[in-house]
């Protein structure tokens, strides 16, 4: 596992410190997601790219529904210490009185890349913290196997039908129990990440080729046709290594300096050598000289993937990077194209060409907490009392039949049950369960105590881990959630302190 010394606020605790017994050993381990907010920047576009064409593929959190476990009931739960709350932030406005259960707008979705290159998501809430920056989650959701942590991993509160109304917020700083990290023991199977601000990308803007280059955000390159009139007239405003090119459609004849007759200028893409090689321009009209660099421009890990392959079997000129964090793990993906000159003779047959240049300005959204508010956090409370729970299942039963598409989120709600529960797969023994028929991809969702409907708000007193089929009639029946004792609150505790930042500046541009 990665370790690292997690930027902390100042020592100092504030009125939402927590009042942990003195013997209690903090049970806890920290990763990194996206500490940097260039990483953060990438991690999130990627998933809001080509208009979220991520979020769409995704699909919920691996499991194979043919291996749903049965209830085996072992004793009450004791609790470690007195019951201790952590009250809520940022309630909505009361509404109207209602049946129906009233879905907070802190619950929503997180998204991440597995270590085998698929898109997956879970269910995730906000949840009060000191620096309002923390999202609640299952473990699982956030460190695969219980070890390293999933790559590109975002949180997207009131996630509905693909869209994301307050924005998408990086992950910086992973926290998990101790059990979790090293056994893969699903008795700690829950996670507090700290998360950057969040933001949503506008409309890409035109802006003039110096501004374009100098851009640390997403950015790209668009050829207009035009007329060799205007192409004439941007070679007059612009100079011969301005956004104004053109190119033969046939084998014209290449013309030198010493040629006498009508000529027009072109450009030849060239690999990186190549233009390193080349001559710098000497306004002697020769072929070969440097026209253009284009880029570095970011593109996504696809793209990256499919061109780099076009360019092992020679069909790709361009030079591809690829950035990686201090651990090698791969963070964003650059193409750069190279040009060189090419005059030929006017009579050949030109087309002419105007580049434009678009950048993607981000919009900061806010801390999270700030943005949506936040659950409160309840632990060590008895078994047995009312509780909601709300995700965004998806899986199947075991049986085949798919009620659910997760793209609106779910709940259930009744008394969860008196005693603690064992599962011997994932190493549980001190689960709490409730009786409830959402299937995965409802993994993470909170399970909220003394919830108040016309606030949508409660307390976090678990998260969905495991999934049943008590009856044995092939359908899920029951869930259960790991019991939130002291060392639960003590991981809590420690990702309250970790600060993080905006990752966009007020320009839109990308922090460094």
């Amino acid at each position: 596992m990665k370790r690292l010394l997690i930027p902390l606020a100042a020592a100092g605790l504030s009125a939402t410190s927590l009042a942990l017994p003195a013997a209690a050993e903090p049970n806890w381990v920290s990763d990194p997601l996206a500490a940097k907010p260039a990483e953060a920047y990438s991690a999130a576009a990627f998933w809001l790219e080509a208009n979220g064409a991520a979020l769409r593929k995704a699909t919920q959190y691996h499991w194979d529904s043919k291996k749903v476990q049965k209830l085996v009931t072992t004793q009450a739960k004791t609790p470690d210490s007195k019951p201790s709350l952590v009250e809520p932030i940022g309630t909505a406005k009361p509404a109207a009185r209602t049946r129906n259960v009233n879905v907070p707008k802190t619950i929503g979705k997180v998204f991440f890349v597995d270590r085998a290159g698929r898109y997956r998501w879970c269910s995730a809430t906000s949840v009060q913290s000191r620096n309002r920056n923390l999202v609640a989650t299952a473990g699982h959701c956030v460190f695969e196997k219980g070890k390293d942590v999933f790559q590109k991993w975002v949180f997207i509160p009131a996630y509905y039908q693909g869209s994301a109304p307050f924005g998408v917020y990086a992950g910086a700083y992973a926290f998990t129990h101790y059990d979790l990290d090293t056994y893969d023991d699903y008795d700690g199977d829950y996670a507090f990440v700290a998360v950057h601000n969040g933001f949503s990308l506008d409309k890409a803007k035109e802006v003039a080729k110096a501004d374009f280059t100098g851009w640390k955000g997403d950015k790209q390159v668009k050829s207009e046709e035009i007329t060799k009139a205007e192409f004439d007239t941007g070679l007059d405003k612009f100079g011969p290594l301005g956004p104004y090119w053109s190119k033969t459609l046939d084998t014209a004849d290449k013309v030198g300096p010493a040629y006498l007759g009508e000529k027009t200028l072109t450009k030849v893409e060239v690999t990186k050598d190549a233009y390193t090689a080349a001559p710098a321009s000497t306004n002697a009209n020769l072929n070969g000289e440097k026209f253009e660099q284009v880029g570095p421009t970011p593109i996504s890990r696809e793209e990256y993937r499919k061109l780099a392959g076009e360019k092992a079997d020679g069909k790709v000129l361009g030079f591809l990077a690829a950035d990686k964090d201090s651990a090698g793990n791969e963070t964003a993906w650059t193409l750069t194209r190279y040009y060189t000159k090419q005059w030929v003779k006017a009579d050949k047959q030109v087309k002419y060409f105007r580049d434009r240049y678009y950048v993607a300005v981000a919009k900061d959204a806010g801390r999270l907490g700030d943005t949506v508010g936040g659950q409160g956090l309840a632990w060590n409370q008895p078994l047995g009392q009312a509780a909601t729970v709300f995700g965004y299942p998806s899986a199947p039963h075991p049986d085949g039949d798919r009620p659910f598409t997760g793209v609106t989120p779910k709940w259930c709600s009744g008394k969860t049950g008196t005693k603690r529960v064992q599962a011997n797969m994932f190493r549980v023994e001190t689960h709490q369960t409730l009786r409830c028929s959402m299937t995965p991809g409802a993994d993470g969702g909170p399970w909220l105590v003394r919830y108040d409907n016309a606030k949508r708000a409660g307390y976090l007193n678990g998260v969905t881990s495991v999934f049943y089929d008590q009856d044995g009639n092939e359908r899920i029946d029951y869930v259960s959630s790991p019991y939130f004792d002291s060392e639960t609150a003590s991981v809590y505790d420690k990702a309250g302190f970790a600060e993080t930042k905006s990752i966009v500046g007020a320009d839109g541009e990308v922090r460094q």
